[in-house]
């Protein structure tokens, strides 16, 4: 077996196992109209399918962190090891009833994995980053990005079929696993560090360490309710501006448009950030995106095209703040605690996540999807007034070569 040993090599092979394997994420999620067509499920059941990986996400990211798996495991064995399971639970929902209680519990155990994927690709190409970490774990980020808007894609193409798309997206996982073991380690990996089950703490104990995860839960309140749920937003939005054979297909392309934008959004943002500044950056993006959520639903039923502008707007800004967080904490946080801090991070976030995903059926039970998206803006709000105060704070000059 041959190792890249360049930086170019592996982080080109890290970010397309973060694509293959973030797959997993939304697969159930992108066929959510399909499900509801032939089984009838319910808006929990709905929810459940998106909510039950944020579960077992925070789970995982909690035992990883408090272990220190990230810093003190081979990344490529815990990402190909996690990805396996992560792509077993996938594929055994093509053999369940998707109306049983087995389903959510395999999302779960989805979730679990991941935790095991997406802050561990972080930590592994953060150890390739010189003068360019924002762009490093922006291209990661990105990958996250496009990996979840695969099954949207895959669901297009799928038609009415909803197991094309957990076919595909449990094969490309199970590429991922095989894939990842080429992929080489960068210089800027530390020393092991001891076990220590209190050192995850550090990322609420530490005053600019709380203020970028601060920043980081605002951007986690909007981005996984709009990644939940802007694909059933484009179905009922376009039955009613476009004929019927064409708006489901629309819908679904719509969607994997808006999620994959993101990518973009990612990539550009962390070669800004890298000359301008991660608080400049994070403040920018969440000022577009608050906007987006708070404006977007008066385009409902309306002209699609203005409905596709701004939902790519929103694709793109909503996740360019995304890895700049990450950034942060990579630079803020003690080099050989990088992967833990990460992960808890990441636990945090996803925990919130659990809220405003579950919480959207009832705001359009309650106020229609016009005003529905309009709560997610309060997390962009937070967020700007969090990263304002780091850019404040003394340790800011660690950021992005003291370009805060």
């Amino acid at each position: 077996m041959t190792i890249a040993t360049s930086k170019l090599a592996s982080v080109t092979i890290i970010a397309l196992c973060q694509v293959m394997a973030m797959a997993l994420w939304f697969s159930a999620s992108a066929v959510i109209p399909s499900l509801v067509a032939e089984y009838h499920l319910t808006g929990f059941a709905q929810a459940a399918l998106t909510s039950g990986v944020q579960v077992g996400f925070v789970l995982g990211c909690l035992v990883s962190a408090y272990f220190g798996l990230p810093d003190r495991v081979d990344p490529r064995r815990l990402f190909a090891v996690c990805t396996l399971i992560g792509a077993t639970a996938n594929g055994l929902l093509l053999i369940v009833n998707p109306a049983s209680p087995v389903t959510p519990m395999l999302r779960v155990v989805t979730g679990i994995a991941m935790a095991g994927v997406y802050p561990v690709g972080m930590k592994l190409a953060a150890t390739w980053a010189k003068g360019d970490m924002g762009l490093m774990v922006g291209i990661l980020v990105g990958a996250l990005t496009l990996g979840s808007a695969l099954p949207h894609l895959f669901n297009a193409f799928g038609g009415i079929e909803w197991r094309i798309p957990l076919i595909l997206a449990t094969c490309s996982a199970f590429m991922a696993a095989l894939l990842i073991r080429f992929a080489g380690i960068g210089p800027n990996r530390a020393p092991t560090p001891p076990f220590d089950p209190r050192a995850a703490l550090s990322a609420w104990r530490d005053v600019p360490l709380r203020l970028a995860n601060l920043g980081y839960l605002g951007h986690m309140w909007e981005l996984y309710a709009m990644w939940a749920w802007i694909g059933v937003f484009l179905t009922a939005s376009f039955a009613l501006g476009l004929p019927a054979d064409a708006a489901p297909t629309a819908a679904k392309l719509t969607a994997f448009a808006t999620i994959a934008a993101g990518g973009i959004g990612s990539v550009a943002a962390g070669l800004l950030a890298d000359r301008l500044g991660r608080t400049t950056i994070t403040i920018a993006a969440m000022a577009i995106s608050g906007t987006c959520a708070a404006t977007i639903g008066f385009l409902y039923g309306g002209n699609p095209g203005w409905l596709i502008a701004v939902c790519l707007i929103w694709g793109i800004s909503i996740v360019a703040d995304s890895a700049q967080f990450s950034a942060s904490i990579a630079e803020l946080a003690d080099r050989t605690r990088v992967g833990t801090m990460l992960t808890a991070q990441t636990a945090l976030g996803f925990t919130l996540t659990l809220i405003t995903i579950h919480l959207m059926p009832y705001f359009v039970a309650a106020v229609g999807w016009r005003f529905a998206f309009m709560p997610l803006a309060l997390g962009p709000m937070v967020g700007v007034i969090a990263m304002a105060r780091l850019r404040a704070h003394p340790a800011s000059v660690r950021l992005a070569g003291g370009r805060r």
